[in-house]
């Protein structure tokens, strides 16, 4: 099994440190945060009624928190996975109307089709000490997993390749390669976001 753990321990470490804010979820500023959720969840189709969203490594929730800048939480069915109790408790206390878990999907799996889209933000944008292959392994089953559970689409982000330098904490994903994981794996219903300034692209795999 690959030990993805030291992806929790980084996080955990990181919201100790900074508090249950973007810094704390180890990202730059809350400008770029903000651009991040915005790409991620123009996935989403909203309709006369509640769509299911499921974020899956929500950390300490602060997608709540956009979604209700944007005036759209009340048409969102919101509930926050994370493998960190740390995250949950963090989550629980900052946003005590909505549903959070601790749960680990590679372990205690969830059921086909139980939600509409799945927000993974961050989720695979650092692989700290796992080398490459050990990160896309990890990568690879969490997004197979995902796109199962979802009944509409999935989307997430990875850091780019194309780059001037590469981080060895990052996870610096070759276009070709990922997208031939996903139409071998997932689906060919996919769009690539660039557009939005950041050294890192957005994927939507739909159904």
């Amino acid at each position: 099994m690959i030990d993805y753990k030291v992806l929790q321990e980084h996080y955990e470490s990181c919201v100790i440190k900074h508090g249950p804010n973007a810094k704390g979820m180890d990202w730059p500023s809350q400008e770029d945060l903000s651009k991040r959720f915005k790409v991620l969840t123009e996935i989403i189709e909203l309709n006369n009624d509640h769509v299911d969203v499921l974020d899956l490594g929500c950390g300490v929730g602060l997608l709540i928190d956009y979604l209700t800048e944007v005036g759209i939480i009340s048409k969102i069915k919101y509930q926050g996975v994370d493998i960190s109790p740390v995250m949950i408790d963090h989550a629980i206390k900052s946003h005590p109307d909505f549903t959070f878990g601790v749960r680990d999907i590679l372990v205690d799996k969830l059921p086909d089709n139980s939600t509409d889209y799945i927000i993974m933000n961050g989720l695979f944008t650092e692989k700290r000490e796992m080398t490459f292959d050990q990160m896309f392994s990890f990568f690879s089953i969490m997004i197979s997993e995902a796109f199962r559970i979802a009944r509409k689409g999935i989307s997430f982000n990875v850091m780019s390749s194309h780059v001037d330098w590469q981080r060895d904490d990052l996870f610096h994903v070759e276009l070709d390669k990922l997208v031939a994981y996903l139409i071998k794996q997932c689906s060919r219903n996919i769009v690539i976001r660039m557009d939005y300034g950041l050294y890192e692209y957005t994927v939507y795999v739909k159904k």
